[in-house]
């Protein structure tokens, strides 16, 4: 294993420097423009690391273009085909680069995306650049996906990442390890919840039994909304906003909420989901009707035997690099939800170790990055030698 770190320490400089040029572009989701120049710097490098580059435009359901998804490959020798997969997008608007540039400071990095996902994306292309290095080729084909929009749900991505999902036989996901370096084996699926209720406008002070009052409904099935947490384990349902109403002496006839339902088992993510539509379509008061619009389902990413696998040969590769290797389920989901479903076995939190993911104080450990990138390329390789059925 003292090569892995070896060639993972030569690419280190690199490393710095690919991250700090990647972290100054915006790249939030649906900034097209930063998107596509951050696709160019990575299309860039993995042409550099003798990877053949495809890229696609996406966009959502609605048609609006979301970037480019981009897709590296590079051929081995083996039977397994190994997917790394990473996202270019972040949370932060445009100019958040400039008001706050990429720094380094007391062994951590710091600036929009350097965690999520930037650091990791970029310990992918590592670990391809060590393996090639050594001459680890035992992988049928390797292949680095990064998509545009996994921050929302990687709306226009998803036809390609099911399809990878199915082709190949290991998907590593370069999420970042946890704070406490732990890696990802499971996730909670997740569904975006949009209700729209109408009533009837009326005169609140003359004739208010002529409405039919949707702020009223809404604030009745928040309620109910609220009330299932508790009912099935670990599942979640948050109401994060609703809208309503216009002038206090009109009856409101329309409102509108935003919740957010997340579920470790598929049983109880459909069931939830399915109670849900069942409370919308109830009158809470009479006059008014809902509607429930499900934006990006993401199903759970479930602990299995699959999983159990390839954490026990990232733990054996961890030992060889005096790494130790633990792993944990999180409540975020990630494009690892969708691979899973594909059918890929999955790993996640493969990239280095970060923190405080979608804020100013966002950071990563660059003292994490030699051996987070030869654990990396240690488990590609692992996986490919191993005769365990996956």
């Amino acid at each position: 294993m003292g090569p892995l770190l070896a060639a993972a320490g030569d690419r280190l400089a690199a490393y710095h420097d690919r991250l700090a040029r990647l972290v100054a572009v915006d790249s939030g989701s649906g900034n097209v423009e930063g998107l596509r120049a951050a696709a160019d710097l990575v299309q860039t490098w993995c042409l550099a690391a003798g990877m053949a580059v495809e890229r696609e435009a996406v966009a959502d359901p609605d048609g609006r273009p979301l970037g480019d998804v981009l897709v590296a490959r590079r051929r081995g020798r083996g039977t397994r085909r190994i997917l790394l997969a990473g996202h270019l997008d972040t949370v932060f608007p445009p100019g958040t680069a400039a008001a706050r540039p990429f720094r380094v400071q007391d062994g951590r990095a710091y600036g929009p995306g350097v965690s999520d996902d930037k650091g990791g994306l970029l310990a992918g292309l590592a670990a391809v650049e060590v393996l090639t290095a050594l001459g680890l080729d035992g992988y049928a084909e390797l292949v680095l996906v990064c998509t545009p929009d996994e921050e929302i749900g990687s709306t226009g991505s998803r036809p390609l990442l099911r399809t990878l999902g199915a082709e190949v036989d290991v998907a590593l996901c370069l999420e970042c390890a946890r704070d406490n370096g732990d890696l990802v084996s499971a996730r909670k699926g997740v569904a975006d919840l949009e209700v729209t209720l109408r009533g009837r406008a009326a005169h609140a002070g003359i004739e208010p039994e002529r409405g039919a009052n949707a702020l009223l409904a809404a604030a009745r099935l928040t309620v109910a909304l609220d009330a299932l947490n508790g009912r099935w384990p670990g599942v979640t349902v948050n109401v994060g906003l609703l809208e309503a109403g216009g002038r206090p002496n009109v009856v409101a006839d329309r409102a509108r909420l935003l919740i957010d339902l997340r579920a470790w088992r598929t049983g109880e993510y459909e069931a939830a989901l399915a109670e849900i539509r069942r409370l919308v379509a109830t009158p809470m008061v009479s006059g008014v009707r809902g509607e429930l619009a499900v934006h990006a389902p993401t199903p759970p990413w479930e602990p299995g035997a699959r999983g159990r696998r390839l954490t026990e040969l990232a733990g054996k590769v961890g030992a060889g690099i005096g790494l130790p290797v633990s792993h944990t389920a999180t409540g975020g989901c990630a494009d690892a939800n969708l691979l899973a479903e594909a059918g890929a076995a999955v790993l996640d939190g493969l990239g280095p170790v970060g923190g405080d993911d979608h804020s100013p104080a966002e950071w990563l450990d660059l003292d994490s990055v030699v051996p987070r990138v030869a654990l990396l390329a240690g488990l590609v390789d692992e996986v490919c030698r191993s005769g365990q059925e996956l």
